[in-house]
């Protein structure tokens, strides 16, 4: 089964560039797929300096879905917003003033491995953090969700008025283009063993990361659903979440983080399955299930449900179940504007266009 590879490398432009991220990617490019991937054969995507957070989420959340092994290589500085004080991939247009909206939230990365099978995902980083990310750190280690494999490093911000070389990353690219990609933790010493070789001061003060958390049993329930899905089996996938949702209900009770992991689970498998229905009406229950918990109205896991909800809606084609769903959506967007301006406005004007409608409609903004 073929691999799937991305190549991403971000920072901002101008006086806030902490790496030169982008010089890393020829490099990266010179090196065969299958040895980027590990796999027979592989197909590589490669994102350079972009503007949007939504460009890279559609890219990262195509290469999520794709079936076989995941490799991202990831280059790039760490900023937390002002708000919710989390970290985010500054991208070109970033500034510490307009992080929230400019830069990618760094959970948004959790959320769309969340679904891959344990041991399916690997990535590898070079990462340089401003000052105030670098001591968030220190307590707030980077989570990519289980059975993900985590290498690289984090560098602390370079002196000032010094744009610094993601020279673990570089290390790790000249290693592969020897052709030979030995196991991934082994790759990752080397390449660390050689930046620290090339940059002993800088490179001996870093964060460096290793988590590779698969031993997977075979009864693990993602794997299972993962399977099914790739093999078309929508609605036995469907079943298996919904159990799984049933048995953390009995467990740990409504409103927990687990009954509402397996309500997400299910809202992406109606996606995957076409049913933009199921998949709006899920997430819309997701976010009020989550407000009900005492989660503030721009809190990650709300957000994120209110958006995945909009973008569901987009796809109704039925125009009763859309004014029905779109009324719902409207309150909550009253109350989860998020990141994207005019999210509310959108979707009163669709709302508008349905109003005098009685014929199925198409796909509205989303």
């Amino acid at each position: 089964m073929p691999g799937t590879v991305l190549l991403l490398a971000a920072s901002p432009v101008g006086k806030g560039c902490l790496v030169d991220a982008a010089s890393v990617l020829p490099v990266l490019a010179a090196v065969a797929p299958a040895v980027l991937s590990g796999a027979d054969t592989a197909n590589v995507v490669e994102l350079a300096d972009p503007l949007e957070p939504q460009a890279v989420l559609t890219r990262l959340r195509a290469a999520a879905t794709a079936p076989g092994p995941l490799t991202v290589f990831l280059t790039g500085q760490l900023q937390l917003d002002r708000r919710q004080r989390l970290p985010h991939l500054a991208l070109a247009r970033t500034t510490p003033s307009t992080v929230r909206y400019t830069g990618f939230p760094w959970h948004w990365i959790r959320e769309e491995l969340r679904l891959r099978a344990p041991g399916g995902t690997t990535l590898f980083v070079d990462l340089h953090a401003d000052a105030e990310t670098w001591q968030y750190l220190g307590t707030q280690p980077l989570d990519v969700g289980p059975g993900v494999r985590l290498y690289g490093r984090i560098a602390p911000p370079p002196p000032r008025r010094t744009v610094a070389t993601p020279t673990y990353m570089k290390s790790l690219a000249t290693i592969l283009r020897s052709g030979h990609r030995p196991p991934p933790a082994q790759l990752h010493q080397q390449a660390l063993t050689r930046a620290i070789g090339e940059e002993p001061r800088s490179v001996q003060r870093d964060l460096v990361l290793a988590v590779d958390p698969v031993a997977p049993a075979p009864a693990d329930p993602h794997a299972g659903i993962t399977a099914a899905v790739q093999a078309g089996r929508h609605d036995e996938a469907s079943a298996l979440a919904a159990q799984w949702e049933q048995a953390a209900l009995r467990t740990f009770g409504p409103g927990s983080d687990e009954v509402i992991h397996w309500m997400e689970v299910r809202a992406d498998l109606a996606m995957f399955a076409g049913d933009a229905v199921r998949s709006c009406r899920t997430w819309l229950t997701v976010a009020d299930v989550r407000l009900g918990a005492g989660q503030a109205p721009d809190a990650p896991g709300v957000e994120a449900a209110v958006d995945r909800a909009h973008h569901q809606w987009g796809r109704v084609t039925d125009a009763g179940l859309a004014r029905e769903l779109g009324s719902t959506l409207a309150e909550l967007r009253h109350r989860v504007p998020g990141r994207r301006a005019g999210a509310l406005q959108d979707v009163h004007t669709r709302l508008a266009r349905l109003a005098g409608s009685v014929s199925p409609v198409g796909p509205g903004i989303s």
